[in-house]
């Protein structure tokens, strides 16, 4: 019965983010099509741009063949059944399949992002555990300092950042590369040192605030009356419950720097999915536009289920399928969790 519970629970789950994705890509869909379509034409993007020569003859030519000639509402229609199987159509600027695009330019921006969540959880935990291990007075010094800098770094463009960066160790060192289209080591620390600087400075106070609240809890109270000591307490019992909450901002940190790639891919001239979605918004290139945001969403759908999913496997009383025994969130989950959320909604 148990078991059958668990797995009915997890398929609810399941279940709500697959219709809440679909119902972000069809607001998606639906809101770059007609905010794209009111701002300007997109046969500019198709003719060649606004000082195009082309006559009536080859405007009428492309507009057949991209169905600009039937009514709004038919080519809306149109449009969100090609979304719906995937099918996005061809570039009206590219004349080529939106999906070859997508298809080459993902795997740019899922690398940088991957290794700036990698970096941004390393410099947190580091953060936090310091902060944790800090006594005394000389520890509220140390707290703070490092409280203070992940505020800032909490709040810092991501812009600022990089090009600060650029100015340091492009310009100024001139250890880095400023530009980089590849995926050579070298080419990927900055990009990747920008994305992360705000994420860890979010994780860091997250994680900190937990890993305080969770070594007051009862189980660390146990812990240390069975004789442990406080480096065994802290690796063992409160950092594990302290990441819950990290976890569960972890499939929104993705998506911000899935988002924050249209900026780092433009400022460090990297081939990837944010430059492209970026030229092709310039253009008013729809069918690219809607594929890119498309798939940025469903990515981000999907982290938030890898986030649950990890949660669960983390914390014990979530794999049980006892009421009794596995109430739904860790408390100190929630009160970081709820800490968390006021702040990103703040900033």
């Amino acid at each position: 019965m148990g078991g059958r519970s668990r797995g009915a629970r997890i398929a609810r789950a399941v279940a709500g983010r697959i219709g809440a994705a679909l119902l972000v890509v069809w607001i998606t869909a639906t809101v770059v099509f007609f905010a794209l379509r009111i701002s300007g034409d997109p046969l500019e993007a198709i003719m060649g741009g606004p000082g195009s020569q082309a006559g009536p003859e080859a405007v009428a030519r492309a507009e057949a063949a991209y169905g600009l000639d039937q009514p709004l509402a038919v080519q809306y229609l149109a449009q969100l059944w090609r979304t719906a199987t995937l099918q996005f159509g061809d570039s009206y600027a590219r004349k080529q399949p939106v999906a070859e695009l997508l298809a080459a330019n993902l795997p740019p921006t899922l690398l940088i992002a991957t290794l700036a969540l990698l970096l941004a959880w390393a410099l947190a935990v580091v953060g936090a555990l310091i902060a944790a291990v800090s006594r005394g007075r000389p520890g509220r010094v140390v707290r703070a300092t490092l409280s203070g800098i992940e505020t800032v770094a909490s709040v810092t463009p991501q812009f600022f950042v990089g090009a600060v960066l650029i100015l340091v160790f492009a310009g100024g060192l001139g250890i880095l590369p400023a530009t980089s289209s590849g995926a050579e080591p070298a080419g990927l620390v900055l990009p990747v040192i920008t994305l992360a600087v705000p994420i860890a400075g979010y994780l860091a106070h997250v994680l900190q605030g937990a890993l305080a609240e969770a070594d007051d809890a009862p189980f660390a109270t146990t812990a240390r009356s069975r004789g442990a000591s406080e480096t065994r307490v802290l690796l063992r019992h409160t950092l594990r419950h302290a990441a819950l909450p990290g976890i569960a901002l972890s499939g929104w940190a993705y998506g911000s720097l899935l988002s924050g790639a249209v900026v780092v891919e433009a400022l460090f001239a990297r081939q990837g999915l944010g430059r492209l979605l970026l030229e092709a918004a310039t253009v008013r290139d729809v069918p690219v536009v809607i594929g890119a945001v498309v798939v940025i969403a469903l990515l981000y759908v999907l982290i938030m289920l890898l986030s649950d999913l990890l949660e669960t496997v983390i914390d014990p009383r979530l794999r049980r399928g006892s009421a009794q025994h596995a109430p739904s969130r860790d408390p100190v989950s929630e009160r970081s969790a709820r800490s968390a959320s006021t702040e990103v909604a703040g900033s």
